[in-house]
């Protein structure tokens, strides 16, 4: 197919675009290719252009910015099926044909009716009509196993869940085979692990396990044969390793599940009754259903694991959207992320209040092998210290006063996974030392108890202080912070990276008018001039905080500098022709008015907050913002 792009949403809704070999540029202009009637959209909004075999995205400095996938970009390389925004107006890019074989669904249960047709057609070869059909015993258990085969097609079209389905094909194979017990084995990475077993007794036994013969599942497993054990003894034969006492004689049954040539699990019957023999006709019949049960189980676990992982990418889209910047300190934490994500090595992420270390810590879990597993956050600094032990380690029952039941601690709830421990340097000493020998043997011991607990989890710690110096002033061990220091990753503050605010500002604008359910908002030039040149002490929390209020207090469709807060408005910014004529005047009075202050107290900053009737420290903000601190020097000399 010819790339294009479709348009599903602003005044081209329903059209489509041929991206050819020249550049195909989007604006307001009637010069542009794709011209768009939107005052949201900049004369020359953006531009696509063919680089080899892909093409490229890139934004001509438009005002309100161009988005793809949602995330504000100035120049990426499209893939297939992702969308771009630009003002009111969204396009699909359709790069290639996706009628081809790799669209197509991995299973099909069509193909498992023609299973069941060639598995009964083994059965009858195998063993032949007339001998089945000899004794009217024969030809009642045919009947059988033949409406159970029949009855799978049912349980196929009506369950979905994984367990569901084991338990639905254990009770349709127990319905002609008369054992007492069995399982659904699936396994996982290899042979030796276990993703999943479904255990089944026809008699339970409330609080015992049901015992099963790992013995006939690995040869089951391992060689890929259909496994009989007759007479078996507690302490002889196939399985006699798993009693370690005298049992009555039984047998059993292992069938491999196979799909596509790989071994996915096994299916495992014992008759534990010496009366009842498992035979041939049984072992015969139940390969016959593995054939089907195998393709239906392997199916409804890849179900499951997509619902699962489908869940999981949900709950993270905003976090992951939220890390907005493409400038040069941005690209170096990147490429941290993506060195140190694949290891399990413990990693002290550094930066000031506000600059996203959580959002790194949650990328550092999400690029790992441990993604599948808990991320777990606990904020060092927010839990009362004498909580805070219970809350990590957990603790037992009557352990002390309301602890009225067994509860699991933050670090054996991360089990397999990634705990973050956001403002270590917040830490208890006492919970210092326990920390470092979670570190150090992973093991910890809930509260109350004496009994140590094993566990795998990769430590991902933040701190917004100076942790040599908090080792100096003795609020830190020097062997902790050895030990949390593996890796460091530090973030830059926003006003080192002035670039990423225009991005970041867009990207804040959209999200909150979507939350306010209000027609997306530009931001003015004038506006974006205070943004750039603010230095933003509470990095991007703040500046998400300014455009949510400008969002939330504005009237019209664009943020105008009236809108931001005042601290911002009260920023030095270079004259060029861009600033209205009010906040010129109102800043210049500003100015004069510190001034003359300063100089009647002969340059003492609390006489002169007090005669201007502020607060010292918003003076100093002030002082700073204008930028007054050189012509205090010169004209003034504080005391």
């Amino acid at each position: 197919m010819i790339p294009k792009l479709v348009c599903i949403s602003g005044p081209l809704r329903g059209r489509e675009f041929k991206l050819v070999e020249s550049t195909v540029r989007i604006g307001r202009h009637l010069d542009n290719e794709i011209c768009i009637a939107d005052s949201r959209v900049s004369k020359h909004h953006c531009k696509i252009l063919p680089a080899g075999s892909d093409f490229r995205l890139i934004d001509i400095g438009s005002r309100n910015g161009t988005f793809l996938n949602g995330t504000p970009v100035r120049e990426r390389t499209l893939e297939h099926g992702d969308e771009i925004k630009v003002g009111l107006s969204a396009f699909i890019a359709l790069l290639r044909d996706d009628d081809g074989p790799s669209a197509r669904p991995p299973v099909e249960f069509d193909k498992s009716v023609s299973w069941v047709t060639r598995c009964a057609n083994g059965l009858e070869t195998a063993v032949p009509a007339a001998t089945l059909l000899s004794t009217e015993r024969r030809s009642e258990r045919a009947t059988r196993e033949l409406e159970a085969l029949l009855k799978i097609n049912a349980v196929l079209g009506s369950v979905k869940r994984l367990e569901e389905l084991e338990r639905k094909l254990l009770e349709v194979v127990t319905e002609v085979i008369p054992a007492d017990r069995g399982a659904i084995i699936l396994v996982g990475e290899s042979l030796e692990h276990f993703s999943s077993i479904f255990g089944w007794d026809r008699t339970p036994h409330h609080g015992l396990p049901v015992e099963l013969s790992r013995a006939a599942i690995d040869r089951a497993l391992r060689e890929r044969v259909a496994v009989l054990s007759d007479s078996v003894t507690s302490n002889a034969g196939t399985g006699g390793e798993e009693r370690g006492s005298a049992g009555p004689a039984r047998s059993q049954l292992a069938v491999p599940l196979v799909v596509f040539g790989r071994v996915v699990g096994v299916i495992y019957l014992e008759a534990q009754n010496s009366e009842i023999r498992l035979d041939q006709g049984h072992l015969e019949w139940l390969s016959a259903f593995g054939r089907v049960a195998a393709v239906a189980l392997e199916n409804a676990r890849r179900a499951q694991w997509l619902e699962n992982e489908n869940r999981r990418l949900r709950d993270e889209l905003d976090l992951d959207r939220s890390m907005v910047g493409e400038s040069l300190p941005m690209q170096g934490v990147y490429r941290s992320i993506a060195k140190v994500a694949p290891s399990s090595a413990t990693v002290l992420i550094r930066g000031e209040s506000g600059t996203g270390k959580e959002l790194v810590a949650r990328a550092i879990h999400r690029n790992s092998p441990r993604a599948e597993r808990p991320f777990v956050a606990v904020n060092c600094a927010a839990v009362a210290e004498t909580l805070l032990e219970s809350e990590m380690f957990g603790h037992e029952k009557g352990a002390f006063t309301g602890a009225v039941s067994q509860k699991k601690g933050r670090i054996e709830v991360a089990d397999g996974g990634t705990l973050f421990l956001d403002e270590i340097s917040e830490l208890a000493p006492n919970l210092q030392a326990k920390l470092l020998r979670v570190l150090q043997e992973r093991e910890f011991e809930r509260v109350g108890s004496t009994s140590p607990i094993q566990v795998d989890i990769r430590v991902v710690a933040a701190t917004n202080l100076d942790l040599e110096k908090a080792i100096k002033e003795g609020r830190f061990r020097a062997d902790l912070y050895y030990r949390l220091k593996v890796v460091s990753v530090t973030l830059p503050p926003l006003r080192e990276r002035r670039e990423d605010i225009p991005l970041l500002a867009n990207y804040f604008a959209v999200k909150h008018c979507e939350r306010s359910n209000r027609p997306a908002a530009s931001i003015s030039a004038e506006a974006h001039a205070y943004l750039r040149h603010y230095d933003w002490p509470g990095n991007v929390r703040e500046l998400e905080n300014a455009i949510e209020r400008a969002v939330v207090l504005g009237t019209g469709d664009v943020i105008l500098p009236e809108n931001l807060p005042e601290d911002v408005l009260d920023t030095e910014i270079p004259a060029k022709g861009l600033l209205p004529h009010f906040h010129e005047v109102v800043k210049r009075t500003k100015r004069d008015l510190i001034l003359k202050a300063l100089k009647q107290t002969g340059g003492n900053y609390v006489e002169a907050a007090r005669t201007l009737g502020l607060q010292p420290t918003y003076l100093h903000r002030l002082i700073r913002n204008l930028n007054l601190k050189p012509e205090i020097r010169e004209q003034i000399s504080p005391r």
